[in-house]
């Protein structure tokens, strides 16, 4: 009769046990999900970035990071400024957050000069390398990982001519801190000279400074030329009032500035951009080594065109390039 009560008071204490580990390690599970936090840090808002950055949310709902359920985000926005951008990177050192996205270039570098123990993915960084975020695009090192904006400068100046073959002078307009701008400017000289194109740059410190930048150009070119800036493609709007008033055909470096009143443009989609650098965060928050991940590009490009804004434009389109485009707005 003992060896029997003895027998049972085993069983009872085993259960209790494995329901008790059961428990902790259930309350383990659902305190890790909840504890991710993650920090997003923007230069500025414009529709590009907005898209990358939405992307990136949706991919990792669909990994099962669900905002509000497992997974807290902590958004801040530098306004443009550099200043802000770095008071900003060193509060994330003291926030104990589990990754960091760090959306365009300046406030990359901003992220990477402060914070070096938790995991950094960047998105819409044009050259990571020459921005000095990482060693190489295909071993970055340190703490840094994601994803390049590069655009196909070549194709979007080939515009210009495929649009009128006597196009001959292009002002590009750029804010000539940004080290990304910078290396599309540098692109765009290089690759101009190939079509014949002369290039007359137009540097800018702020978005005030757009729409007049735009109107100095007025009489000098044939035609308006804005890369992936982040300061001139959040006063996009300003640039497109020039080009419309001034019958200038105006090529952008992104589709979301296309649909904002830009012409054309052969490019990348900010939000598949963001899409792909999610997918890149779930696999550091699975364990993966950012030092170890190749910086990756989006591989495809799509021909988007405007056709109310080359009616104000007063650019009549080839039909051989209306086929070509992948999107058409109108």
């Amino acid at each position: 009769m003992r060896s029997r009560v003895f027998s049972l008071l085993v069983i009872v204490l085993s259960l209790g046990l494995l329901i008790g580990c059961s428990s902790q390690e259930s309350d383990k599970t659902s305190a890790d999900n909840s504890s991710i936090k993650v920090g997003i840090i923007q230069i500025v808002e414009h529709p590009a970035l907005d898209a990358a950055r939405e992307g990136f949310i949706e991919e990792m709902a669909k990994a099962g990071y669900k905002e509000g359920d497992n997974i807290t985000y902590d958004y801040k926005n530098a306004q443009g400024d550099m200043s802000t951008a770095q008071t900003i990177a060193k509060q994330f050192t003291y926030d104990k957050l589990d990754l960091i996205l760090a959306i365009a270039t300046p406030t990359a570098q901003a992220v990477a000069n402060s914070v070096k123990d938790t995991p950094i993915l960047i998105t819409a960084v044009t050259d990571p390398k020459s921005a000095g975020l990482v060693d190489s695009l295909e071993v970055p090192g340190a703490n840094i990982t994601g994803t390049s904006d590069l655009t196909p400068v070549k194709q979007q100046l080939e515009l210009f001519k495929k649009i009128d073959p006597n196009i001959k002078k292009i002002g590009i307009i750029y804010n000539g801190g940004e080290v990304n701008s910078v290396v599309q400017a540098e692109l765009a000289e290089k690759e101009a000279k190939k079509l014949d194109l002369e290039l007359i740059n137009l540097t800018v410190t702020s978005s005030n400074e757009v729409y007049q930048g735009a109107q100095s150009l007025v009489g000098r070119v044939d035609g308006i030329y804005v890369p992936t800036d982040n300061t001139v493609v959040s006063a996009i709007q300003s640039v497109v009032k020039v080009a419309n008033e001034s019958d200038l055909p105006l090529i952008v470096g992104e589709d979301n500035s296309v649909e904002n009143g830009g012409l054309a443009t052969v490019g990348i989609n900010y939000y598949q951009l963001g899409r792909q650098t999610g997918k890149m965060a779930v696999e550091v928050l699975d364990g993966a080594d950012p030092a170890k991940m190749s910086i990756q590009y989006l591989e495809n490009t799509d021909l988007v065109i405007n056709l109310k804004a080359a009616q104000e434009m007063g650019v009549d389109l080839p039909e051989e390039l209306l086929n070509q485009a992948k999107r058409i707005i109108e």
